[in-house]
């Protein structure tokens, strides 16, 4: 929600593909450069190095944790963004209960 502006809006949606459930979060906020999409679920990594965690900027952990736990059920998680302005939309599929 940080990285969306106040009249951006955050969309979740979720359905089940064969035996995975899809979970998409979309959101109209400021995207990600295609440069960093490779790199933003590495330890400490941090898109925009020039805002510090007193001006509002994380460290650099939370995707990581998140792949992490996603990829401890048996899932995967990964961004897609068509860059600045134009913002972002992470995927996580998890298995489906038979």
């Amino acid at each position: 929600m940080q990285y969306t502006p106040e009249d951006g809006k955050i969309t979740i949606s979720a359905k089940r593909i064969d035996s995975q459930v899809v979970i998409a979060v979309h959101d109209t906020g400021i995207g990600i450069p295609p440069e960093h999409l490779a790199r933003i679920f590495d330890r400490f990594y941090r898109v925009d190095k020039s805002r510090s965690r007193q001006s509002g900027g994380g460290s650099g952990i939370g995707l990581t944790i998140a792949r992490a736990l996603i990829e401890a059920h048996g899932g995967r998680i990964w961004a897609e963004s068509a860059g600045d302005g134009q913002g972002s939309t992470f995927v996580i599929t998890l298995p489906a209960e038979k």
